[in-house]
């Protein structure tokens, strides 16, 4: 997992794009195309817009690879009290809330508020997205039930932390809401393995097929 930052200064706002994470989904796009740019140098003009308006858009960027720092002494991105895992059909898992990804042994490797993870296998940025699943014609269906925890809470949901397990799945621990692509939800839960190899026939849940087809990857 690597970062390739690029910063744009504006009067009263920073905003920072990792180029290794984004996968075009182009909300900034659509969302202020006169700051958002991607036929201009620099493609990003933070004082085209209000900042206000321009933050809105960036919290709306699915996969963290738009942020932003308030250098006016403006609101941070406040962290989301729900953690859902959104299933995209034919695409990545999106995941919004107190997240934290985190190596077996426990270390924290990212900490953020908006992540997409690679469900393909063919990203070369595991565990998130590069867009690696349009290339591999990835095709699989959004959300499914699962069985439910019995650990439920009125309070926030607190940190959500996601581990991937060497040539295995994903680990999903912590109060949190599986939607589909709609945002219905479609379970809460507190312990789910999620697909990465791309080869499941439970998606997005494992079942074990990563073993069958060799799977190898050790982020």
């Amino acid at each position: 997992m690597e970062e390739n930052v690029h910063t744009y200064s504006g009067d009263r706002i920073e905003v920072s794009y990792d180029v290794n994470r984004c996968i075009h989904a182009r909300e900034c796009v659509r969302g202020l195309p006169e700051v958002f740019d991607p036929d201009k140098r620099p493609w990003i003009e933070p004082d085209n817009a209000d900042v206000d308006d321009l933050e809105d858009v960036i919290v709306e960027c699915p996969t963290g690879a738009l942020q932003f720092d308030r250098t006016d002494g403006g609101p941070e991105e406040r962290v989301p009290e729900t953690n859902v895992v959104t299933v995209w059909p034919d695409g990545p898992l999106y995941l919004r809330g107190n997240i934290e990804i985190v190596t077996p042994d426990e270390t924290t490797v990212l900490k953020d508020t908006r992540v997409a993870l690679c469900r393909c296998g063919a990203s070369e940025n595991k565990p998130l997205c590069d867009n690696g699943h349009v290339e591999a014609e990835f095709r699989a269906p959004g959300a499914k039930n699962a069985p439910e925890s019995d650990t439920q809470s009125d309070d926030d949901d607190g940190v959500l932390t996601v581990t991937p397990r060497p040539d295995g799945p994903v680990q999903i621990q912590g109060q949190f809401e599986i939607r589909g692509e709609d945002g219905t939800e479609t379970v809460r839960n507190s312990s789910v393995a999620l697909c990465r190899c791309g080869a499941s026939e439970n998606k997005p849940f494992c079942d074990g097929s990563h073993d069958e087809i060799g799977f190898s990857s050790d982020e």
